[in-house]
């Protein structure tokens, strides 16, 4: 199943994609609340949903006619994962982490597909990371083992994770370079866990920026994977339905090539991911 979050009237609904369509979930089953994590909280079956949805005579939309929202348009808690990829570290001049190098990002700091990035007035270093995101279904009890994590993933998604990064190294931790405004693309579709392989692992991922690769690997490349990161997790808060993990990003980064790149206005960049899909999105300079 493959949901995703769009606008109609400048409100979020949830939409549930069918090729190159989409059925409003919210016309098809009216007691399912249109906000993803909404639904998700409320203990909504959204694969029986999606199932009556499917059945249902509501409207199919046209894709490309429709404007996207952030997949969760306000997760409860966003974490984000740093030097999750050995290589990544590596290019970085830092040797492989012994625990996970965890930070938040900020709902004004996501952009749906199709949104454009905006690079700030205020520095040039602007930069992609090609990401694999976590959507939680399920409250996760504290303390979960790594064999039951996965139990409550309820999908995965496509996220950039764009980086200002003279801003991100101001300070010992890096949250006030991961949150500026339109700064994290997130989407354009979550395809639910039992469509993937167990946790996500051995899925080709990629950044390509105005059509050339510059990041390529795969997810079973990640030093910490989705269930024991979730594991991690669990010791110290509790992960609640809607909330989103981003897993880090392999190595080939602008910042680390020689000469370095920088995301600039007129760029395209591009996330995708085997079996998710292509999150796309251009890039602007915010307006002075």
């Amino acid at each position: 199943m493959k949901l995703t979050t769009y606008l109609r009237d400048g409100q979020a609904r949830l939409g549930l994609i069918e090729g190159e369509n989409l059925i409003d979930f919210n016309d098809a089953q009216p007691q399912v609340p249109a906000d993803m994590r909404a639904a998700l909280e409320a203990g909504v079956d959204l694969q029986a949903a999606a199932r009556a949805a499917h059945e249902s005579t509501a409207a199919r939309l046209a894709l490309d006619t429709v404007t996207l929202a952030p997949l969760v348009p306000e997760p409860g808690k966003f974490i984000c994962l740093g030097l999750n990829y050995f290589d990544h570290a590596k290019e970085g001049g830092r040797e492989k982490p012994d625990y996970p190098w965890f930070f938040f990002r900020g709902k004004s700091s996501l952009l749906a597909d199709q949104e454009p990035g905006r690079v700030p007035k205020i520095s040039s270093k602007f930069d992609y990371e090609a990401e694999l995101a976590v959507i939680i279904g399920r409250s996760v009890p504290r303390h979960v083992s790594q064999q039951e994590a996965l139990d409550y993933v309820f999908g995965y998604s496509c996220f950039n994770d764009m980086s200002v990064r003279d801003y991100q190294k101001r300070t010992p931790q890096w949250t006030i370079g991961k949150n500026f405004d339109a700064t994290g693309g997130f989407g354009p579709v979550l395809v639910t866990a039992d469509e993937l392989p167990q946790g996500a692992e051995g899925l080709n991922i990629q950044c390509v920026l105005n059509g050339e690769v510059m990041q390529n690997a795969t997810t079973s490349d990640m030093i910490w994977s989705v269930a024991e990161t979730i594991a991690l997790l669990s010791e110290c808060l509790t992960l609640e339905p809607g909330d989103v993990i981003a897993m880090g990003t392999p190595a080939g980064v602008g910042q680390a090539r020689t000469p370095q790149v920088w995301m600039k206005e007129g760029d395209t960049v591009e996330i995708r991911i085997e079996g998710i899909g292509t999150l796309t999105n251009p890039i602007l300079a915010e307006a002075v």
